[in-house]
């Protein structure tokens, strides 16, 4: 049997379409409780919840990524699983310097989290 080139590599683009929705199916949803602050300042200033909200909305405006920080100090990124990607502040920013509960599928390299977010909402204070 003789394939052509343009066979190949169509049999390459289905197989690595394959692996990545693989992939991605094998990422555990999870459920992640913390603030929605800006990213340089949980990073720069160590900070272990946000000055103010005002403060956190201040910085999303000025381009800062919003992150979620929980209290054990894990950092969860706010990721689309969309190509092209897309920033998640405007999903974020209604919640920017509030606690919150968020649930979604979670994926790690290295050192960082990142969460596809399903849904996310304000903790509320009785839990």
């Amino acid at each position: 049997m003789k394939f052509t080139t343009a066979a190949l590599k169509a049999a390459l683009l289905v197989l690595l379409a394959s692996a990545i929705c693989l992939s991605a199916a094998d990422a555990p949803t999870v459920t992640v409780k913390g603030y929605v602050l800006d990213s340089a300042c949980a990073f720069t200033k160590g900070l272990s919840k946000p000055i103010s909200k005002q403060c956190a909305i201040s910085c999303a405006n000025a381009g800062s990524q919003l992150v979620i920080l929980t209290d054990d100090g894990t950092i969860y990124w706010p990721i689309a699983d969309t190509t092209p990607s897309s920033g998640q502040n405007p999903k974020l920013l209604p919640f920017a310097g509030d606690k919150v509960v968020a649930s979604g599928k979670v994926y790690q390299r290295g050192g960082s989290k990142a969460i596809v977010i399903e849904k996310i909402e304000a903790q509320s204070s009785q839990k």
